[in-house]
């Protein structure tokens, strides 16, 4: 209830796009073993597509995380939009319908069967409903998407730099609030640095930089299974984050002197 509505609503249609795309990923999943071998049926294409649509919601959504806290930190006096939260759901809702229906209508999605081969070179066959396999340019459509995926968490990274960089400048303007004993001093720099910390950690959730391991650990074993975690246990990582801004808040508000530029810091970056 202490939230404006902007910031809760933006963070709700991300967490409704995380909860398509894991509710899609296992349909698609489990619809595979209902199918004949040879069987490519339109309930298969319908899931693939919306498996799709679902992941391109979901990173559009990460982007506009990102783009609401480049307004936030950077421009921060004289912001109004008119019917802001409803621009950003037609960009982040509508961007994604537009690419899959031409996709759909192109007959990219499918039954999609890929190859696993093991140390002893044998040969098995996984599939699921995605990207049809008999789709000439699926690769291109592939591709597309992966770029897409590189394009929003190199974004939301410098969004992320320009974060740490606001809380070292805040920090550093902190003098007048430093205290004369340097015990109590070098202890309450102790606990300002795990708390930045765990604000850059829980805008790396938000803002869905463990996306990035996708390209940089996919051909490794150690780095699908901690893509796997990381990204399936998004949404609680932003829950848990949240129930932790909040419990500061009102410590924070029970406080007789609390820390300003964390206050600052900590408000901006997620309650704003």
């Amino acid at each position: 209830r202490r939230r404006p509505e902007k910031a809760l609503g933006i963070h709700m249609q991300l967490s409704g796009a995380l909860l398509c795309l894991h509710l899609s990923f296992l349909s698609c999943n489990f619809w595979i073993f209902l199918l004949n071998e040879k069987e490519d049926s339109w309930v298969c294409r319908g899931l693939g597509l919306f498996l799709h649509w679902s992941l391109l919601a979901t990173l559009t959504w990460v982007a506009l995380e990102g783009f609401h806290l480049y307004l936030l930190l950077i421009r921060v006096f004289n912001i109004y939009v008119r019917r802001y939260l409803l621009k950003l759901c037609i960009v982040g809702w509508g961007l994604p319908t537009f690419f899959v229906v031409i996709c759909g209508i192109l007959g990219v999605y499918g039954k999609y069967t890929m190859e696993i081969r093991d140390s002893n070179n044998h040969t098995s066959t996984s599939q699921i409903c995605w990207m049809s396999s008999e789709f000439q340019q699926r690769r291109l459509v592939m591709y597309i998407t992966l770029a897409f995926l590189c394009l929003v968490v190199l974004y939301n990274f410098c969004m992320l730099l320009l974060v740490v960089f606001k809380i070292w400048g805040l920090r550093a303007g902190r003098k007048d609030y430093e205290c004369s004993d340097w015990k109590k001093t070098n202890k309450e720099r102790g606990t300002s640095l795990w708390k930045d910390c765990a604000t850059v950690l829980g805008l790396s959730c938000v803002l869905g930089l463990p996306w990035g391991l996708a390209s940089l650990t996919y051909a490794t074993l150690p780095g699908i299974y901690l893509f796997t975690i990381l990204n399936s246990l998004q949404g609680v990582f932003m829950f848990l984050w949240s129930v932790a801004l909040t419990c500061k808040c009102r410590s924070e508000n029970n406080s007789s002197v609390p820390d300003p530029s964390s206050q600052k810091m900590m408000t901006t970056s997620f309650n704003n």
